[in-house]
């Protein structure tokens, strides 16, 4: 099941995203549900709208954090020139650094290089704390796209990453939450990246160096996870800048592609236009 968050020229609402499935014979759609599905008990209204004539929106606002995984690949970590870490290496980024399908990444005047980062996330659906791996699935309602942004000269230059990964519109995430899968179905699907259409990452989850329940459980033991918190669990290798101007596109198969514009200041985009040349 795909849940979306979309409005429609009123308030943002949720829904049941049905994909036509016979060549495009039928419409997309979006079933309207009453409420929402991570806060209270939700129905089908009987109201269905063609997905074309709505604005998905990020498919959930965390209602505390997001959590984040790095150097869970270990192509990326070497690309990085870092080791290996021996327990996952994790970092917050703020809930106002998230921002859905289409809407633009915010280049920051602070910054001379953004790079993308493009990941499976994990949507938690219940209040939970130490939790033991074999329970983990229990805890997860669903699955999601998103780009880890991160203004990489100032991770550099800061030593810690609240900065570089926490500015705002730094966490798109999309197009929706695929629910109904199992750790099993998870642990090997595809990732890729493009850049106005060029691959750039091209990985797997089961290069996972740390598993999505071995994740799970980890950041369970140090902090308690709520319905809506987020949780990215890493990128694959071949992460790079991208600059305004450009659209970063980010598949993870069987759950949905994720795309953005990114734009910037008039200084920024004068620099992108030169580098383009």
């Amino acid at each position: 099941m795909r849940i979306a968050r979309f409005v429609a020229g009123g308030d943002p609402q949720y829904g049941v995203v049905e994909l036509a499935a016979d060549g495009g014979r039928y419409p997309d759609t979006v079933s309207v549900l009453t409420g929402d599905p991570m806060a209270m008990s939700v129905k089908l209204t009987g109201e269905r709208k063609e997905l074309d004539g709505v604005r998905l929106l990020a498919p959930v606002i965390p209602r505390s954090k997001i959590v984040a995984v790095g150097r869970n690949y270990a192509a990326h970590a070497a690309e990085m020139g870092n080791d290996v870490p021996e327990t996952p290496l994790t970092f917050f980024k703020p809930n106002t650094s998230v921002i859905g399908p289409g809407e633009p990444i915010i280049y920051p005047a602070a910054s001379q290089e953004v790079s993308y980062e493009g990941e499976l996330a994990v949507v938690i659906g219940r209040i939970c704390k130490e939790v033991p791996v074999s329970r983990v699935p229990e805890v997860i309602f669903g699955y999601t796209v998103a780009n880890d942004v991160t203004a990489r000269d100032l991770q550099r230059t800061d030593g810690q990453w609240a900065r570089a990964k926490g500015y705002d519109t730094f966490c798109p995430l999309g197009p929706w939450i695929t629910t109904h899968q199992s750790l099993e179905e998870v642990a090997a699907l595809g990732i890729r990246t493009t850049l106005d259409g060029e691959l750039r990452q091209d990985g797997n989850t089961k290069d996972m160096i740390f598993t999505i329940a071995e994740v799970v459980a980890y950041i369970s033991s140090f902090t308690t996870l709520l319905p809506g918190d987020v949780i990215l669990t890493g990128t694959p290798s071949g992460v790079g800048p991208m600059v305004p101007g450009q659209v970063v596109s980010i598949e993870v198969e069987g759950i949905g592609t994720l795309s953005n514009p990114v734009a910037g200041t008039q200084s920024h985009e004068e620099a992108s236009d030169e580098a383009k040349q």
